[in-house]
């Protein structure tokens, strides 16, 4: 295995978006599909994971240069991981652990103290976060509603097909009796040492 840890160039973009589109698709973000990669309002750390010239791995780190600009908890200055994805045909080759240990180094560098990381509820990828060093420390949901549930629309001519809302309430059993697909949103923070 001849990989290569080195930054995001804008001639990796197509790569970039396959890798992380066949990464996902597995995942309780299937259906989450760019078309283009994100700029960042905000510094940033962009790696990518280089095999036969083709991106097999990625992470992107959004970063404050002053407290709670990008980051949703925590004190000091944090980075949130946007994307950390790996190829499904390189996973289980420590190519993810690489992309954040050299993320966590960069960030260092320029005075973070932590990462911050929104996932959902796989449970493969809940234990690679703790594996890493990551604490669980928030959490909501995330509800799918499609034209099956009675959702009332008050535009004229405007007809509901297919939703995604954020439910912060306590009776998540509910939800899940009346919504199909319902996943926890988990927050992952880890601390620098």
């Amino acid at each position: 295995m001849n990989i290569e840890i080195r930054p995001y160039q804008p001639s990796d973009e197509q790569s970039w978006l396959r890798c992380r589109v066949l990464a996902f698709i597995d995942t309780a973000y299937f259906d989450n599909v760019l078309k283009e990669k994100e700029n960042y309002k905000h510094p940033s750390i962009e790696l990518v994971a280089i095999e036969d010239h083709q991106v097999v791995g990625l992470i992107d780190v959004e970063y404050e240069v002053a407290e709670k600009t990008v980051c949703s908890r925590g004190e000091g200055l944090g980075g949130m991981i946007w994307h950390i994805a790996v190829h499904p045909d390189y996973r289980r080759r420590g190519i993810g652990n690489q992309l954040l240990v050299e993320a966590e180094k960069l960030a260092k560098k320029t005075g973070l103290n932590r990462f911050e990381a929104w996932t959902r509820d796989d449970v493969w990828v809940s234990e690679w976060y703790v594996r890493n060093g990551f604490q669980k420390v928030d959490f909501y949901y995330h509800v799918y509603i499609d034209n099956n549930d009675q959702v009332s629309v008050k535009a004229k001519g405007l007809h509901f097909i297919q939703g995604f809302a954020h439910y912060t309430g306590g009776d998540l059993e509910q939800m899940k009796s009346r919504y199909e697909r319902v996943h926890e949103c988990r927050c992952y923070e880890k601390i620098f040492s």
